[in-house]
């Protein structure tokens, strides 16, 4: 069966991690990633497949901070690290071959995709577990992963001199929605 994903229905976000001499008096970032679309094949016997597009320029601070703050943050993720005029796209592709599942019970089952990220510019193998619940005309995948920066070509963020990074290890998590088509 073939699904689209119901962006509205979904939740989708990346956190960083602050590291450093001072980091205890930074905060670790969290994203909320707004446009992102899809689809997904996954048929109960375990066959599947996915293909997923983020735009890059729509990751919004979610964390409680000033405006100032917000304003740096956002133009250091886009300008420096994202350089998202340059490359607007994040794309994540599993062919069927690389899907596997494992069932629960009829409607739930564990799926490893061995899909390939698009991040940057540059493209690597990307795991990926997700959770995947099949109901009636939907099916619901959640679960996370760990994106490590310097894979991707992305460059260590510092602030306070230096005496605040950005750890190399961002953590995306998602449970997404997508209905039958």
């Amino acid at each position: 069966m073939r699904y689209a994903i119901d962006q509205q229905a979904s939740k989708f976000t990346a956190r960083a991690y602050a590291a450093g001499m001072l980091s205890a008096f930074a905060h670790s970032p969290e994203f909320a990633i707004r446009k992102f679309s899809g689809e997904a094949e996954f048929d109960p016997s375990g066959a599947g497949s996915l293909t997923l597009t983020i735009k890059a320029d729509s990751l919004d601070l979610m964390d409680d901070v000033s405006k100032r703050d917000r304003w740096d943050i956002n133009r250091i993720m886009n300008e420096e690290l994202l350089e998202t005029a340059r490359y607007p796209e994040i794309t994540y592709s599993c062919p069927s071959e690389k899907v596997s599942a494992k069932s629960g019970d009829g409607s739930r089952f564990e799926v490893t995709l061995q899909g390939e990220l698009t991040l940057h510019g540059v493209t690597r193998s990307q795991p990926v577990i997700a959770h995947v619940v099949v109901g009636d005309g939907s099916l619901r995948a959640y679960g996370d992963f760990i994106i490590k920066q310097p894979t991707y070509g992305l460059k260590p963020v510092t602030a306070a001199g230096s005496g605040i990074k950005v750890k190399e290890d961002v953590k995306v998590a998602f449970d997404i929605v997508a209905r039958k088509q």
